[in-house]
């Protein structure tokens, strides 16, 4: 057996993974120019998905996730995309158990705590030389 061979009999005794490729209908796929035209409709949806999450980046709204989902788009169709997103469904699985690791979390957690306490000094340091005084003059 080769590698790829080893890999899809691992990933089938798992149940994790599913088989890579196209997912279109069979009607579809069954003539060429047709599938071609599914493929470059898909790709156009997904470009349309992943690009109005790179603009929501910047703005208000949920970037990451309109581009991963703009990439589960690609993926029905696309084996690169299927790829990328397994990776990236592996890394955020992996970050997520080293999260509930109970050493990082109560690092986090003092992390955190010492970061709230002293912004609240300097904040206190602030009001007692400044007063609570506002930027802007409104009696004017």
């Amino acid at each position: 057996m080769n590698a790829e061979s080893d890999e899809r009999a691992e990933e089938s005794a798992g149940g994790q993974e599913a088989e890579l490729g196209s997912r279109a209908p069979e009607f579809i796929k069954s003539r060429r120019s047709l599938h071609v035209s599914w493929q470059v409709g898909v790709f156009i949806v997904g470009l349309a998905v992943v690009g109005a999450g790179v603009v929501m980046l910047p703005l208000p709204g949920p970037g990451w996730l309109v581009i991963f989902g703009g990439m589960a788009i690609w993926a029905t169709e696309f084996v690169w995309a299927q790829l990328v997103l397994r990776w990236t469904k592996r890394k955020v699985t992996e970050a997520a158990q080293r999260a509930l690791d109970p050493k990082v979390r109560r690092r986090n957690i003092i992390l955190t705590t010492v970061g709230l306490v002293i912004i609240a000094a300097l904040l206190g340091v602030y009001l007692w030389k400044f007063g609570f005084v506002m930027p802007w003059k409104i009696d004017q």
